[in-house]
């Protein structure tokens, strides 16, 4: 997206986007935020927390196939489900006061064709002035945040085994996950995957989505983020929270962002077919002998 922004229909193009001159213009009038120690580098190739190096039980080629399998059937079942979408961006000044904001709700529901779509119900006027949205991001908010690695997008990615940990009361195994090639125009996640050890289903991610895009002095780049998954119905897990708390690295200096996006009242998708005018039905009376 360029300066203008722009919202057509119900699409919402958000972006966490930012001119390299319009970055200079305000980042140096005042105090450049400055990035706290953060317990994973972009790779991921800090030391892992509380994560025990033992090995599996069963070999991990067969565990990375049975998640990906079970990735596979949780797609399916998403698709056939509605649910509300909640997200906010906000960006944080060097006082740690919000400056600016962009919100909006919308369902994700069916035509009674059975066509899904994405109806807006909330969009309150953006107040956001230091970074733009644009085409990325909305596809970074439906296949990134809510990452799904289906047997499909396996051969796409270096999975590395990590070890073990105990997350929310759930034994899970831990992998690295990065792109083994980055194509043109294509968007991909790279970071960490927590898997149900008895589910064999990812119940938690975090990373980012990649690559960052800087060309012809426009900068797209993307936060860190967390996407934590539920068990919503049969032991699918459905992500229902994302959060990012990151600091977005421009030429100007850098620019402190949060992001939450909420996905809640999963339903499953039915069409009810009525025929004529609904009319209550009264029992026969028992005859008198």
């Amino acid at each position: 997206m360029s300066e203008e922004r722009t919202q057509r229909g119900t699409e919402f193009r958000w972006s966490l986007a930012l001119a390299a001159a319009l970055a200079g213009a305000l980042l140096t009038t005042g105090a450049v935020a400055q990035e706290p120690a953060h317990p994973f580098s972009t790779g991921m190739d800090q030391p892992p927390s509380g994560i025990q190096n033992v090995p599996p039980k069963i070999p991990v080629e067969e565990i990375i196939q049975k998640f990906g399998a079970r990735e596979d059937e949780l797609k399916r079942e998403r698709d056939n489900y509605t649910y509300e979408q909640t997200f906010v961006i906000q960006t944080v000044d060097a006082d740690g006061q919000v400056d600016g904001e962009e919100r909006m709700s919308e369902d994700i529901v069916f035509t009674p064709e059975g066509k899904r779509y994405e109806h807006v119900t909330d969009a309150p006027a953006p107040t956001l002035q230091r970074i733009m949205l644009t085409q990325e991001d909305l596809d970074d908010l439906i296949h990134i945040q809510p990452f799904v690695l289906t047997t499909e997008k396996l051969p796409l990615y270096d999975i590395q085994y990590l070890g073990q940990q105990h997350v929310d009361e759930l034994d899970t195994y831990v992998f690295d996950v990065a792109p083994k090639k980055i194509e043109k125009h294509q968007r991909y996640f790279q970071g960490r995957i927590w898997v149900d050890q008895r589910d064999m289903e990812i119940v938690k991610t975090y990373g980012k989505a990649v690559p960052d895009i800087r060309k012809g002095g426009m900068e797209n780049v993307f936060p860190r983020f967390e996407t934590l998954r539920e068990n919503i119905e049969s032991n699918y897990w459905f992500p229902t929270y994302t959060h990012a708390d990151d600091y977005l690295h421009f030429a100007g200096g850098n620019v402190h962002i949060r992001m939450t996006v909420r996905y809640r009242n999963y339903k499953r998708y039915g069409v009810q077919i009525k025929i004529g005018t609904p009319t209550e039905v009264k029992p026969d009376k028992p005859q008198k002998p």
